[in-house]
């Protein structure tokens, strides 16, 4: 091929590549821009009042992202469920209210596997050099870079009932943030936010944690926590959101560290109305 057949070939791909690029960052920015419809938002309403606390400033850039994560993950029913236009909104309502004031995204999330209920999962047992394989009921999980699997029946029900402190949705996609740092340790991307006193505070909390949990003691925070430093993470995030106000007087400095990385501060948003 002549030289300057290869160099406008190229110039042509590289043409190509650009404009698409340009065209995606553009359906980006308008599905970001764009409202929910009266009907979504009160179907999000509904189904995640929590939501209904978000503060008004921050509902547009929440319902864009929204549609955002609607355009870009396909949602899968297992065991005959089907997904409804409600199931994708709750869920999606639920992943990006952590998101709603944040640049953090779930950039490497492309699918969704919804359950009518709990759903058997395939789990290695570790003891010394043995290594087993069983059965693990859950009501959730999340793969790291995706896909996220739920159990619907848990999502509605943590999603409704948003004064207990268990999100199963709220729970998975902490650890799909978390996963964003290359690791799911309970360390996700901090931008300018302080690695050291980060773990300083969710160290010495985990600790705490687990001594509590170990000697059965109550816990604000869920003692699944106690399982590892990952599992602390997500289930802080699950309190966060549905107990501020008690994991602020509880824990006030896990709080912190969280309202920083969120950039929200549920302790101070109003009930929803109905």
């Amino acid at each position: 091929m002549p030289l300057f057949l290869g160099l406008a070939l190229a110039l042509l791909v590289l043409g190509w590549v650009l404009y698409r690029g340009q065209q995606k960052k553009q359906a980006r920015a308008a599905l970001l821009a764009t409202p929910l419809s009266d009907d979504d938002r009160a179907i999000v309403a509904d189904h995640v009042p929590l939501t209904q606390k978000l503060p008004a400033d921050l509902r547009p850039a929440f319902e864009g992202k929204i549609n955002l994560f609607l355009d870009q993950v396909q949602f899968h029913g297992c065991n005959g469920l089907e997904v409804t236009r409600e199931i994708r909104l709750s869920i999606a309502a639920q992943a990006c209210l952590l998101v709603a004031n944040s640049p953090a995204w779930y950039s490497h999330l492309t699918t969704i596997l919804v359950y009518p209920g709990a759903f058997k999962s395939r789990q290695q047992m570790h003891d010394g050099y043995v290594v087993t394989e069983g059965d693990v009921v859950r009501t959730g999980e999340s793969w790291s870079r995706g896909p996220v699997i739920l159990s619907w029946q848990h999502s509605d029900q943590g999603a409704r009932n948003h004064k207990d402190g268990h999100n199963v949705v709220i729970h998975e996609f902490a650890h799909q943030l978390d996963d964003l740092s290359g690791h799911t340790d309970g360390a996700p991307a901090l931008g300018d936010q302080s690695f050291t006193d980060w773990a300083r505070v969710f160290v010495e909390a985990y600790e705490r944690h687990r001594d509590n949990v170990e000697s059965r003691r109550y816990t604000l925070i869920d003692p699944y926590g106690a399982e590892g430093h990952e599992e602390f993470f997500a289930v802080s995030v699950e309190a966060f959101f549905e107990k501020p106000t008690q994991l602020k007087r509880a824990e006030p400095q896990v709080y912190d560290q969280l309202a920083t990385y969120f950039r929200l501060d549920p302790s101070h948003w109003a009930d929803p109305k109905a």
